[in-house]
């Protein structure tokens, strides 16, 4: 209930800032969601959050668990210079690194991260330390890894049964009213007539006692020679529930993570957009003082600068509310801070283009839950097989030996000798008629196993319509992604041609604007598509079976 109410919160939080964006977006299939948003309800731009609530608030400093400098009101910052945007500190994304286990099919580098650098207030974490921390803690796992320790032991239990089993048993028994078995009067007195009545005679004594050690042992049963063998698919069913819940985990906290990292890089190209906004402010603010512009334009500009610190609010509130997810999926308190040692880098178009390519290698079985379903059917069929033998008689031998005693006096019991006894044999058990009781169980683990197999059917045209739906959702991701980046290029050159019209005399403020307005606008068109590149990336691998090979 908990993850689906979080789940929610950032479904809501996400579809109000996009609303407006995704209206110019080209229509795709969704593939997650994405990674800006608007502040709750009734949150002003720079309001105080609650306390205890682990909420982070955009204040000019740098903001914690994310590093990343916030700036002041207009006219207040400390220098005029604008940041610069290399691509070694702007934004965009896909860096080559080596990560073993998990693997979101990023090109060279199967994250496409590299390392921030950075030195933050709580544990760091890298893509790979993430899954792997969240691979020890995420309560699913936890209970997958106990289901497997279960299965352990239920096979020691069907083990067991083809151990000798002993047993020992002692008894004593007081005889309070000993009873009397009738004999014929013929019995004791051999002119007796026949229809003289019975004599009442007791056999036993007051006190008995009885020590004794059994051993039993099965010699041939056709339906624990099955159980025996059905013991190591039980095994390999569990192990592939755990790994299922691994490769679940994994997915979540990848997503988890790049959202984290979309939100961040979003954030630090608003704060160069804010800096660069404050620039022109006070320039502008300089000029009006002097006679050379009008004050509309300075409250133009500063209308400009509050609409844009509101934003930055809204993605601060995001970046906040990202890392919460990400620590649900790690299975850390929401209060518990963390530092994401990796940052998206650059890569080419043309770099990326190879990732959508179709895999020629791939089988049904790399996908977890196929190859569960195929382990399954490999334990209804030996269910059904178990069920058949137990037409099969079966042999078990046994073997008794004990003391007994009996006496009057109870004192005699214990101080007079006991005498042993003992016993083997074999005992033949065979089944000639139980009602038509096993036939109608094997007719219903037909059934079973028939769904079973029609399931298997269904899940490979899932698993084929899942790939061809990933291929598509990814080729139309990175056409875009292209796009946008294309977009936001062209949407900073405009830019920069009018301010310097503006800055000659021969712009208007509004010019400036329109063209910073579109900028903004590019900008978060192109996160928008590179959040739903990562996303559709990791959803291929998924599909592919080759997004988490841990063990």
């Amino acid at each position: 209930m908990k993850k689906n109410s979080l789940l929610l919160i950032v479904t809501l939080c996400l579809s109000t800032s996009w609303l407006r964006v995704m209206a110019q977006v080209p229509t795709q299939p969704s593939v997650g969601q994405q990674p800006t948003g608007a502040a709750a309800s009734g949150q002003q731009p720079g309001a105080q959050q609650p306390a205890g609530t682990g909420a982070v608030v955009a204040q000019p400093g740098t903001t914690p668990g994310t590093g990343i400098a916030v700036p002041g009101q207009p006219g207040s910052s400390e220098s005029g210079a604008v940041p610069s945007l290399n691509p070694s500190t702007g934004p965009v994304n896909l860096q080559p690194s080596v990560i073993s286990t998990f693997n979101s099919g990023l090109g060279l580098a199967p994250t496409g991260l590299t390392a921030t650098g950075q030195v933050g207030t709580g544990k760091g974490f890298t893509l790979q330390e993430a899954i792997d921390f969240a691979i020890q803690k995420n309560v699913n796992v936890r209970n997958s890894q106990l289901d497997a320790v279960s299965s352990e032991a239920r096979i020691k239990e069907i083990r067991a049964s083809a151990l000798p089993q002993i047993a020992g048993t002692a008894s004593l028994t007081d005889n309070l009213i000993i009873q009397r078995a009738f004999l014929p009067a013929n019995f004791f007195d051999v002119n007796a007539s026949p229809d003289a009545p019975a004599v009442p005679v007791q056999f036993g004594v007051n006190y008995a006692g009885n020590a004794t050690i059994n051993l039993n042992q099965v010699i041939y049963s056709a339906s624990l020679n099955v159980g025996l063998r059905a013991a190591a698919t039980y095994r390999e069913l569990a192990q592939r529930n755990l790994q299922s819940s691994k490769v679940t985990v994994a997915e979540q906290v990848a997503k988890a993570y790049y959202g984290v990292l979309v939100a961040v890089e979003r954030a630090k190209l608003l704060d160069y957009n804010i800096s660069r906004l404050d620039t022109i402010f006070n320039e502008t603010k300089a000029m009006n003082q002097q006679g050379f512009v009008e004050k509309l334009d300075v409250q133009r500009l500063e209308v400009q600068a509050n609409n844009l610190r509101a934003e930055r609010q809204n993605v601060q509130n995001l970046i906040e509310l990202s890392y919460t997810l990400l620590k649900f999926q790690m299975g850390l308190g929401v209060n518990d801070e963390i530092t994401l040692s990796e940052q998206l880098q650059d890569r080419s178009i043309d770099d990326l283009r190879p990732l959508i390519s179709p895999d020629p290698t791939f089988q049904y079985r790399s996908r977890i839950e196929y190859s569960t379903l195929e382990t399954q059917i490999k334990l209804a069929e030996q269910d059904i097989e178990l069920t058949q033998k137990g037409y099969y008689p079966s042999v078990s031998g046994f073997a008794n030996y004990g003391y007994n005693s009996g006496r009057n006096i109870f004192s005699q019991l214990i101080t007079a000798p006991w005498l042993n006894f003992g016993t083997v044999g074999l005992s033949l058990q065979v089944p000639i008629f139980d009602g038509f009781l096993k036939k109608s169980q094997i007719i219903q683990k037909r059934i079973t196993l028939q769904k079973a197999q029609n399931s298997g059917e269904l899940l490979r045209n899932s698993i084929d319509l899942q790939i061809r739906q990933s291929s598509i959702v990814l080729n139309n991701g990175l056409q875009t992604l292209q796009t946008q980046q294309r977009n936001r290029d062209l949407a900073q050159e405009i830019v920069r041609v009018s301010q310097i019209k503006y800055k000659e005399g021969v712009g208007s403020s509004i010019e400036v604007l329109n063209a910073e307005a579109s900028l903004r606008e590019a900008q978060t068109n192109y996160f928008s598509s590179l959040y739903d590149f990562l996303i559709a990336k990791v959803d291929q691998d998924r599909s592919l079976g080759r997004l988490y090979v841990g063990n």
